[in-house]
């Protein structure tokens, strides 16, 4: 079988859409993502269903906090309507800083307030159409949901995905999720250890593994220089490593030290600094960086624990034409095998 691999995209030109998604869809790519980082996915997304056919649709993330359950169900019913039932509604938390100081929302505890978002959303998406909902009184989302939605849906279940990078969430996305978005930041380590951890929490649920989807992003630089695609990856690895939410996970790997230098250096907008407190040890932990033969150990490994994958090319301290060649480097490496 074809292994399934999914490509991430971003608002672009409409006439560049439509030649990006007619690509993917010639290499037989399973799906495009679009995050949320400046604007909301949806409106990318419905560009992309109306340039595509086949290839299905993600959110990959939209953030829960920052739109209403009932807005976020209603959009991903009138993206799945356009794109004839393509849909893939990936749902995170995002950091806390974004979303208080740049949507002024509530946080929260936010497991249980993704919990609570992904469980309104599935109850809008599953039986809004049919007037049975009335109130929901939750912890962070009160709603009336009385006549939310009168039209009949493309399909009465949408796919859920959770992205995870610490266990909480993992176990999460096991209870109340159809999939799991792998961080593109974890390790192998961190992989296998949570891909055991899915397993057993699914049993638990009642669940089967196959039932479930895992799709497992990494960033991945390859060139035949290894030396070269280190250098290249280390601005997207300090990047991640300047998030000081995440540092008990660089600790967690025995690079808690490096990371707080690389925290130290970005609240000093000290880029130089940032590049340097990163070795390359750390790059190859927590990314793909290397030959051709390299990326694909590492990506066989990986697909022991994934359904789909999502590689991406080095994102940060790296120049548009280089980052165009480690897109080719992705294409030819693994889209081609």
């Amino acid at each position: 079988m074809k292994r399934k691999y999914w490509e991430i995209i971003q608002a672009m030109p409409a006439t560049e859409i439509e030649s990006t998604v007619r690509r993917f869809e010639e290499l037989e790519l399973d799906g495009v993502w679009v995050p949320q980082l400046h604007s909301p996915p949806f409106v990318t997304l419905a560009a992309i269903a109306m340039a595509s056919k086949r290839i299905k649709l993600g959110t990959g993330i939209a953030l829960a906090f920052t739109r209403s359950p009932t807005e976020t169900a209603l959009s991903a019913l009138d993206l799945d309507r356009i794109s004839g039932g393509r849909v893939v509604l990936g749902l995170g938390t995002g950091v806390r800083t974004w979303n208080e100081r740049a949507h002024g929302i509530v946080y929260g505890k936010p497991v249980e307030h993704l919990r609570e978002v992904v469980q309104t959303v599935r109850a809008i998406v599953e039986r809004g159409h049919t007037g049975e909902l009335r109130a929901l009184d939750g912890k962070y989302h009160k709603l009336d949901l009385t006549g939310v939605s009168n039209r009949k849906p493309a399909r009465t279940s949408i796919p859920i995905y959770v992205p995870a990078l610490f266990e909480n969430t993992v176990l999460l996305s096991a209870r109340v999720a159809d999939g799991l978005l792998g961080h593109p930041v974890w390790s192998m380590r961190w992989i296998a250890e949570q891909a055991q951890r899915l397993e057993k929490t699914l049993v638990e649920a009642g669940r089967k593994r196959d039932q479930f989807h895992v799709n497992l992003w990494n960033y991945a630089a390859v060139a035949p220089n290894r030396k070269q695609a280190i250098d290249d990856m280390r601005g997207t690895v300090a990047f991640y490593s300047s998030i000081a939410q995440y540092q008990k996970y660089y600790a967690a790997h025995g690079f808690g030290a490096e990371a707080n230098a690389v925290i130290e250096a970005a609240q000093r907008n000290d880029s130089a600094a940032m590049l340097k407190a990163v070795p390359d040890e750390m790059v190859t932990t927590f990314a793909i960086a290397g030959t051709p033969d390299d990326a694909r150990e590492r990506v066989e490994k990986m697909w022991q624990y994934a359904d789909s994958m999502t590689l991406s090319p080095p994102q940060y301290f790296v120049g548009g034409n280089r980052l165009a060649e480690y897109h080719a480097a992705i294409v030819d490496t693994f889209y081609r095998d």
